[in-house]
């Protein structure tokens, strides 16, 4: 069965919030940042002009990413990517990267900035990859976990 990526509905908050906690706990730990953001995500993305997208398996999300919006102007944040536990592997991340550049050049951004750990050394493959480039980490960035910056611009 084929997966189809859809826009964000509030009726799938909860799936944003679930996927991105497990993922966090497996690999890391749930940062307040991450809380408050995964709890509130009309007010911290959708609100403020970002976007989430699901993928969807058989109606049942199987996966999200989101795009934040930053304090630059045109540049969105590539952040809060999961994908459920038994679907990893099959390329739903890739899926969901590739969507959210096609969306992210679509909307003629300047690029996408994303901040990761590189001991997720496949993320990291992928990053590369699909073009993105790393920029020297600001030491007040907004995550604990975070040892890479990465953009890639359009």
């Amino acid at each position: 069965m084929s997966i189809k990526i859809i826009d964000y509905k509030s009726k799938y908050a909860k799936h944003f919030y679930e996927l991105n906690i497990e993922w966090l706990e497996t690999f890391f730990y749930v940062e307040p940042y991450d809380e408050e953001v995964l709890s509130h995500p009309n007010k911290y993305i959708i609100d403020k002009g970002g976007y989430i997208f699901f993928a969807m398996k058989n109606d049942i999300v199987v996966g999200t990413v989101a795009l934040m919006p930053t304090e630059e102007n045109g540049v969105l944040e590539l952040t809060k990517m999961a994908v459920s536990p038994e679907m990893r592997g099959q390329k739903i991340g890739q899926q969901l990267l590739q969507h959210s550049i096609d969306f992210s050049k679509t909307k003629e951004l300047k690029g996408l900035l994303l901040y990761s750990n590189t001991k997720l050394e496949n993320a990291i493959y992928l990053y590369r990859k699909y073009g993105f480039k790393e920029l020297e980490l600001e030491k007040d960035n907004p995550y604990e976990r975070a040892d890479i910056k990465m953009f890639l611009k359009f």
